[in-house]
């Protein structure tokens, strides 16, 4: 079995959270909270528990939340210490901790896109390199407090492609409402094929597969994804685009099924959901 030896994770924040205005005008979305943390430091914990030590977060230019969280309030720090809070003060000087973060900004000049938080970081990625790609407003809730990102290493390893992507059975009726994968079978493995937009009808889904935005890439796709990031394009910079071109080139990106429970964080139901899941106030799955 091959070593994927993933310890980079590109984290995209950077984006309006336009489906959960107005809150997000004043929230950043990733901090939007589940329980009594942010969406984010599930993802975090998540990368983490997979092996990953370095941390890319992609942030908009005006983000100051997310740092605040993942940084040190010696304030705070000074007041849990002097009233003997022991355990509050290691667990806020625990997150900065937690790995090595580095905070890459995508200003507003900068083009639109799910490519582009991607493209912010190739400069960090090592020729050669694996790394993961993660969208902050999402995370895999699993009972037994495993990993969705372990997991899906532990399968990615047995694959013969060196690009993989997550994706999430959904309802047949419900496809009209997703980015469906469309893919091959080749032996025993699922290759990508296109992704159907928010399908007409759900007769016109190519399968049941929801893209869940969580990959693991080689270096070799940075270079479909700069020349995305960097096109004349009218419209918003997609990675799936840039994805397309990677395939049509010749290369070869996996379909693996997810085996956590996809919690989505950008609509107030899936906000709500996450919360009674995570809180123990819903029947596990």
């Amino acid at each position: 079995m091959e070593d994927l030896r993933c310890t980079k994770a590109i984290i995209a924040v950077a984006g309006f959270g336009t489906r959960r205005l107005p809150l997000t005008k004043a929230i950043e979305k990733c901090m939007i909270p589940v329980g009594n943390r942010p969406i984010i430091d599930y993802v975090v914990d998540d990368c983490i528990k997979a092996g990953i030590t370095d941390i890319y977060l992609i942030v908009g230019e005006d983000a100051s939340q997310i740092r605040r969280y993942y940084g040190h309030n010696p304030a705070l720090e000074a007041h849990l210490e002097a009233k003997g809070k022991t355990d509050a003060l290691r667990g806020v000087q625990d997150l900065s901790t937690k790995a090595r973060f580095h905070f890459i900004v995508q200003d507003n000049q900068q083009p639109y896109g799910t490519s582009i938080p991607i493209d912010l970081c190739k400069e960090f990625i090592d020729p050669g390199e694996r790394f993961v790609v993660v969208f902050g407003d999402q995370f895999f809730y699993h009972a037994d407090g495993g990993s969705e990102l372990a997991y899906f290493m532990q399968r990615a390893a047995t694959c013969n492609t060196s690009s993989m992507m997550l994706g999430v059975t959904v309802p047949h009726e419900q496809t009209v409402n997703y980015g469906v994968i469309a893919y091959k079978q080749v032996g025993d493995q699922c290759l990508y094929e296109h992704i159907v937009e928010r399908p007409a009808t759900p007769d016109e889904a190519p399968s049941d597969l929801n893209n869940a935005s969580f990959f693991i890439f080689e270096s070799g796709v940075l270079p479909f994804i700069h020349a995305n990031a960097t096109a004349d394009i009218a419209g918003e910079h997609f990675l799936i685009d840039a994805l397309n071109a990677y395939v049509a080139a010749g290369n070869s990106i996996a379909v693996l099924e997810a085996k956590g429970e996809y919690l989505d964080c950008g609509t107030v139901q899936g906000w709500l959901h996450a919360n009674n899941r995570v809180l123990g106030t819903e029947d596990h799955v």
